[in-house]
């Protein structure tokens, strides 16, 4: 595929069998029967009963319209319509992932940033502003552990505090429901991972 042509929405030579298959096997989005998938002000998923999404939501999305070359590759995270896409440096691969998005507008850090280390069954220790808003939060959880909510993966940007990652708890798919980073099913995460590399452009949008 040359670099200059835009590819057509969910069609590349290893796409059906990548990201898009990947996304489209998700239990819970074949059965998902609401039209109003993702909807956008809607409760803390603590305080909401889990609801079924529907990968029909997705906006069509092309590398070009974001990034000026692939280099050895680019993430977009599309908040609004809370999917991850992904295209490979040599314009082969294309995947596409249901993901979770920041809680509010507050916590949403959008613009350019980049993979700067990657860690698998990563440990997590909260921010100071997440023990502010949560005082009950424990001081870390080790990595693999029960509960960690980086999952099995994670893909850290060069803003502090910034992550693409796996997720245990799979009811937060598809909604408002993070401190600031992007997270996937462990499944889709750990499809993607070994294809990231250091140095991948990321764009939140």
């Amino acid at each position: 595929m040359s670099q200059n042509k835009k590819p057509p929405f969910g069609v590349s030579r290893r796409a059906l069998m990548g990201g898009v298959a990947a996304t489209l096997a998700t239990p819970g989005l074949l059965r998902a029967q609401s039209s109003d998938a993702f909807p956008q002000n809607e409760p803390a998923i603590r305080d909401k009963i889990p609801v079924q999404r529907n990968v029909s939501a997705f906006q069509q999305q092309h590398w070009q319209d974001h990034f000026d070359e692939l280099g050895v590759g680019c993430l977009l995270a599309d908040i609004d319509s809370r999917a991850l896409h992904y295209w490979s440096g040599d314009g082969e691969t294309y995947m596409l992932f249901p993901s979770s998005v920041p809680l509010s507008e507050e916590l949403t850090r959008r613009g350019y940033s980049k993979i700067v280390r990657k860690r698998e069954n990563p440990s997590w220790t909260p921010t100071a502003s997440m023990r502010e808003r949560d005082p009950t939060l424990p001081q870390s959880i080790g990595g693999g552990v029960k509960g960690n909510p980086l999952g099995t993966r994670a893909m850290y940007l060069d803003w502090p505090a910034y992550l693409v990652h796996g997720t245990h708890d799979t009811r937060k798919i598809g909604r408002q429901s993070s401190s600031g980073c992007i997270g996937l099913y462990n499944q889709h995460v750990e499809k993607l991972y070994p294809l990231v590399q250091i140095g991948t452009q990321v764009r939140l949008l």
